[in-house]
């Protein structure tokens, strides 16, 4: 029997601009999002009913996991001729605003896309995935882009920092609708999103970018913001929370600033991950016999 192995990529946020409040209680925003190394593996096999193991036994494997919510939205819309057996090693940390379970649901789209034959079109994918996820139809592209909208709007744009980029989770997860729920909308930024990221220079985006959801989450723990001004201090270029936290990333010019502070903080206890200049993420589905 094949084996089908594959990556889930992470993303961070360059930047956040929460615009508006919606009367549905969804926010319309502007972000840049672009890839990490920090990635999860599945292993995948056919089986005689759907199963789902996860290396980290914390993790629900019941409907409540956008893996299998993915599954069973495939499943109803485009159907299964075969049920599958997903064996997936999470490494990247959950809660963390590093979208490990959309890119999760985004890759179990594609690879029953694969293995069923269904043909379907990327576009086609999104249109599933628009109800798993904001970031779903991001990592289904697998590209890097400005997202606006609710964020399922994605137009490609060429925004992964041309630089190393450091991710230190601090141990613990941030409420996404709790952090929406106190931030501030703000429609009159003084500068986009898009135009920072694809007409300034990277030492400019310290001064430039904003996320709107630090404030809460700053406020809440202090720790997070602490841990901002340590990657300044450590070297880099910027620094920034990602999406809405807790995960803070680092933008460092040099290589070997760059691993110093990647270790510093994995001596210190944290999980890190450390991503090299222009990274593409691997977005193949590969059959191991």
């Amino acid at each position: 029997m094949s084996m089908w192995i594959a990556n889930s990529y992470g993303k961070i946020n360059l930047g956040l601009h929460v615009l508006e409040r919606l009367p549905t209680g969804y926010h319309r925003i502007e972000t840049g999002l672009c890839f990490i190394e920090w990635k999860d593996r599945f292993e995948v096999e056919e089986s005689e009913s759907y199963q789902l193991m996860m290396s980290d036994e914390s993790i629900s494997t019941d409907s409540s996991n956008l893996i299998t919510k993915a599954y069973n939205t495939f499943e109803k819309y485009v159907g299964l001729k075969n049920h599958y057996r997903f064996n997936v090693t999470k490494n990247i940390p959950a809660g963390a605003g590093l979208g490990g379970g959309s890119s999760n649901a985004a890759l179990t789209l594609k690879i029953l896309n694969k293995l069923e034959g269904a043909g379907l079109s990327d576009s086609e994918l999104i249109d599933f995935g628009r109800t798993l996820g904001a970031d779903v139809p991001f990592f289904i592209k697998g590209k890097p882009g400005i997202a606006t909208g609710l964020g399922h709007d994605i137009e490609p744009a060429d925004i992964q920092p041309d630089a190393w980029i450091v991710v230190m989770y601090p141990n613990f997860e941030s409420s996404t609708a709790e952090v929406y729920q106190n931030c501030t909308p703000n429609p009159d930024h003084d500068f986009s999103i898009k135009g920072v990221l694809l007409e300034e220079e990277i030492d400019q985006w310290q001064f430039l970018l904003e996320n709107d959801l630090e404030a809460p989450v700053f406020a809440k723990h202090e720790l997070v913001g602490n841990i901002k001004d340590q990657m300044l201090e450590f070297g880099a270029e910027a620094a920034m929370m990602s999406g809405s936290g807790s995960t803070v990333y680092g933008i460092f010019e040099q290589d070997f600033v760059a691993i110093n502070a990647y270790e510093s903080f994995h001596k210190l206890g944290f999980p890190a991950n450390l991503t090299r200049p222009k990274f593409e993420p691997d977005n193949g589905i590969y059959r191991k016999d």
